[in-house]
């Protein structure tokens, strides 16, 4: 019996690029103690008030099948903080609520790409990012983007690929990079958008934690307001990754077919988790402040020690849970040096090459333990790099 290409071809080869994660957490479960900066999961849990909150609504009986395009109360409430953000009319006819950012990302794709089409994607990019455009039954088209323009997308390498396309899947501030889209980069990435007829999915999930600069959803620049889906999600902003609530912001013609989709697949969300999510979002500011300070707080920590060694290099870390730093100088690629750097240190990181060719040489670090032993990891890792470096100089 043969199972379906859409399945098999997720991954070509069957590698999703997280053999070092995998390694660590083999070694963690046969009592190994690993120092863990791999994945984007806050290091604090979902707040006591936000869980209260969940729990009254479930022994309230908010316990049945949900409306499936969302609760009134959490598309409302979703609308109104875009609207709040982007000065953008938006209203509950504008948003679906899904199973998380994930299920958005696979269902703005579902709807705007026939088997066949060419999706566009950013390199380097979040892991799921190609298997999502593969499993929507597209060909994922990555676009390159290089150390040496800091990661920022350059218009006419998106406009060479797009011959074909239909779709452009960003996300500012960006995972892996940690880099923020300026509005230049955002506006020329518009104008190729409107010009070449492309659809731009924007997944903006790390929209509260910016360092430097400031986030700018391109669904408000001129005439993109139609031809863009916003992703969103409870996952980065709140601590909230095990809940699974996130949304699309899109069209009402788009959004009214999103929701007959998530009928045939995802049939909605818990509704005690949407009244928790409409309760944390209607917190305000103060609590994704709150969350999101620990990471701004490592970041300045992080180019304060990056700043006294001249071995690795940062990425410019303006936004995200995480940094990308620059190990070429060892002569290592990303795997071998995060390879190397778990056998000797039982340091875990992402390597770069995990999210795409042109993140090579590099890893990624997560942001996501205490200060003081995240301190003392990112100073191991770059005392191991400058070992290796002097250590290529002397052969």
């Amino acid at each position: 019996m043969k199972l379906s290409q859409r399945i098999t071809h997720l991954t070509p080869g069957g590698n999703d690029g997280w053999d070092v994660f995998y390694r660590a957490r083999r070694m963690i479960s046969e009592g190994h103690a690993i120092t863990e900066l791999t994945i984007g999961e806050h290091d604090i849990r979902t707040d006591p008030s936000i869980l209260q909150a969940m729990d009254l609504s479930a022994r309230q009986g908010h316990t049945g099948y949900a409306m499936v395009p969302g609760t009134d109360l959490l598309r409302d409430t979703v609308a109104a903080r875009v609207q709040a953000r982007t000065g953008v009319t938006t209203t509950r006819r504008n948003v679906l609520i899904t199973p998380g950012g994930q299920a958005a990302l696979f269902a703005a794709h579902v709807a705007v790409c026939n088997p066949g089409d060419v999706g566009l994607f950013l390199d380097p990019y979040y892991a799921t990012y190609p298997g999502t455009i593969r499993g929507a039954g597209a060909i994922a088209r990555p676009v390159q983007t290089t150390a040496e323009d800091a990661f920022q997308p350059r218009a006419e390498r998106i406009d060479e690929a797009a011959e074909g396309a239909v779709s452009l899947l960003i996300n500012t501030p960006n995972n892996p990079t940690g880099v923020t889209y300026s509005r230049q980069t955002l506006e020329e990435i518009a104008e190729v958008c409107r010009r070449r007829d492309l659809w731009l999915i924007s997944d903006e999930v790390y929209d509260t934690q910016v360092w430097e600069g400031d986030h700018i959803s391109p669904r408000s620049l001129p005439d993109m307001v139609e031809r863009t889906l916003v992703v969103g999600s409870m996952s980065k902003s709140h601590a909230m990754t095990g809940s699974r609530c996130g949304w699309i912001v899109g069209p009402e013609d788009v959004i009214s077919h999103l929701i007959n989709l998530a009928t045939h697949t995802t049939y909605g969300v818990p509704g005690f988790i949407q009244d928790a999510a409409s309760f944390a979002l209607t917190a305000g500011v103060a609590m994704e402040e709150e969350i999101a300070a620990p990471f701004r707080r490592r970041r300045a920590k992080a180019v304060e020690i990056l700043a006294a060694q001249n071995t690795v290099g940062l990425v410019p870390a303006q936004g995200a849970m995480y940094l990308m730093l620059d190990i070429r100088a060892t002569g290592q690629s990303g795997e071998g040096f995060a390879n190397a750097l778990l056998d000797t240190h039982a340091i875990a990181v992402m390597p770069g090459e995990s999210f795409g060719d042109t993140a090579a040489g590099h890893i990624r670090v997560a942001m996501t333990i205490d200060d003081e032993r995240f301190a003392s990891a990112l100073q191991t890792i770059c005392n191991f790099a400058s070992e290796l470096s002097d250590r290529r100089a002397a052969e």
